[in-house]
């Protein structure tokens, strides 16, 4: 079984996250880390992935500043999304290999960690035709998005625990204007933001078939 070290960086603004998976994801094409699970909380951003658009950003770059909400547009496939606290976010820097290398495989693998971890608080999650990320019903409460770079991956997925749903009013989210988005809470469960991490990383473990290594940030940091 291959090690996945586990980062888990707590509050970190979405630049310096960036910066590090970038980091991460050069060395693990050099072989020079194993595979990488990043965990982290951004403050509020909007982040606008390759095929978003501006007009998808519904209130103004001034007011957004006002309300201490960073924008920027990276290198994942999708559209307009929302990262803030209270939504867990996962980055996965892996090498996919033989039958890893199926992109659309992949991203359903993302999907079904998600999916896992919410049956694991008795919510059939499920996919909708058409659209990505991890959804209960007519309401997505989970998102993806990636980039991949020599069969690297980079960005991931985000899970809502508790977040500030009303700033995903501020963007039409991954520009699906018919369906709203929800959280583990507004869907009535009591769930702390640590346990849906534990549970995150579980999934990820057996999705991947990966064995876990908790790593230390503030360690890698100093390397």
């Amino acid at each position: 079984m291959k090690p996945l070290w586990v980062v888990d960086t707590g509050m970190i603004g979405y630049q310096e996250a960036l910066e590090w998976q970038e980091q991460f994801q050069q060395k693990r094409i050099k072989d020079q880390v194993p595979d990488i699970l990043m965990i982290v909380e951004h403050p509020p951003t909007i982040t606008v992935g390759r095929s978003g658009s501006q007009r998808h950003i519904l209130r103004s770059a001034d007011f957004l500043k006002e309300q201490g909400i960073s924008i920027y547009e990276i290198s994942r496939g999708g559209d307009v999304t929302y990262h803030g606290p209270g939504q867990v976010v996962c980055y996965p820097i892996l090498k996919l290999e033989d039958e890893e290398k199926d992109l659309h495989a992949y991203l359903h693998r993302l999907e079904e960690i998600m999916i896992q971890t919410l049956k694991s608080y008795d919510l059939v999650g499920g996919r909708k035709q058409a659209y990505s990320g991890a959804w209960v019903e007519d309401v997505k409460v989970g998102a993806v998005g990636v980039a991949v770079r020599q069969y690297v991956t980079m960005h991931g997925f985000a899970l809502n625990v508790n977040p500030q749903l009303e700033h995903f009013d501020l963007i039409v989210p991954c520009g699906i204007q018919e369906f709203k988005v929800t959280s583990l809470v507004k869907l009535g469960r009591v769930v702390t933001f640590i346990e849906v991490k534990e549970e995150l990383k579980r999934q990820c473990a057996n999705v991947f078939n990966r064995e876990l290594i908790e790593k230390e940030f503030s360690i890698l940091k100093g390397k």
